[in-house]
């Protein structure tokens, strides 16, 4: 946790200072479009980070929410881990943001593994959260975990072999975002994110998830306000080296998916739209590289915090 708290330290400087220089005019600054109520959290997925070597998860998008008034906060939890002790750990920093900044609650905006967990803090300390965000967010499973799981049954040596594997990505994801001191276990990420396992999950924290279909869930819950949307098109763009594997994945599902989660699972309360974006395109990356003809991804962002600060939020 040193490295968060020293982060989110730097983090705070950097936004008074910002404070101090957007006093003098800038356009953005002066309407507040995207100056919500609450801080805005945002939550990394499987095998993310907040920032490494000084590159964004949330490639741009921190820094565009603020410009438009907004109180950023980048979470850093388990790169790869169980959705409850990701929970666990976010719910630490929320608890953290709130007693530094004064607020009563957070905009939590989650991606891919980041929306399960998420709705994790928004279960166990509902009084916390104004609203909680799934972009991509493995709500129903993956077909990609799946299959993974299916070639590397708990127990086996193919299991041991793609435990070491996902270790070393993540030691070398920490040793470049500073999130050493985190608990790693990707085998538990593993059975997180399968279809099974978010059955379990749902069965304890339903708020949000749509009963059947591909439709939308409860908006509201609990005074917690849910809202999703998500990418349809695997490639996006022949320069992104991340498009031919997202790509490859894709022919596993069957229907609309962005390369790792199905449309349908990825549904969360208000679903606000698909678009043609793949898994990474939903944070803007590679360094925000994308499908030039679809909307960017950081004025998504910036259209849902203009959104919530319409809700009181």
């Amino acid at each position: 946790m040193t490295g968060f708290f020293s982060r989110l330290l730097r983090r705070l400087v950097l936004a008074a200072t910002a404070g101090l220089l957007l006093v003098g005019g800038g356009a953005q600054a002066q309407t507040g479009y995207t100056q919500t109520r609450y801080p805005i959290v945002l939550v990394h997925g499987l095998f993310g980070f907040d920032s490494a070597l000084g590159i964004d998860y949330f490639y741009g998008i921190p820094d565009a929410l603020r410009q438009g008034g907004a109180k950023v906060y980048v979470a850093q939890v388990s790169a790869a881990n169980s959705t409850e002790v990701r929970g666990e750990q976010l719910l630490a920093q929320v608890k953290t943001i709130l007693a530094i900044t004064g607020a009563a609650k957070v905009n939590l905006v989650g991606h891919s593994h980041g929306g399960p967990t998420t709705r994790y803090v928004a279960g166990v300390a509902p009084q916390l959260v104004a609203s909680v965000t799934s972009i991509g967010g493995v709500n129903r499973g993956s077909r990609v975990a799946d299959i993974l799981r299916g070639v590397a049954p708990a127990g086996s040596v193919s299991e041991a072999v793609a435990n070491a594997a996902a270790k070393a990505l993540v030691g070398l994801i920490n040793l470049t975002s500073g999130g050493t001191g985190l608990p790693q276990m990707p085998t538990a990420a593993l059975d997180s994110l399968t279809t099974a396992g978010s059955a379990k999950f749902n069965s304890r924290f339903p708020q949000g998830v749509p009963t059947s279909g591909c439709g939308n869930g409860a908006e509201l819950v609990n005074g917690v306000r849910y809202y999703s949307w998500t990418g349809t098109l695997p490639l996006t763009n022949v320069l992104d080296a991340s498009d031919a594997l997202l790509t490859t994945l894709s022919l596993t599902f069957g229907e609309a998916n962005d390369g790792l989660v199905s449309a349908c699972s990825s549904r969360l309360g208000k679903h606000l739209g698909d678009y043609r974006q793949n898994h990474l395109d939903e944070v803007n990356q590679l360094l925000g590289l994308r499908d030039w003809f679809s909307t960017d991804p950081v004025t998504l962002y910036r259209q849902h915090a203009n959104r919530l600060k319409q809700q009181g939020l």
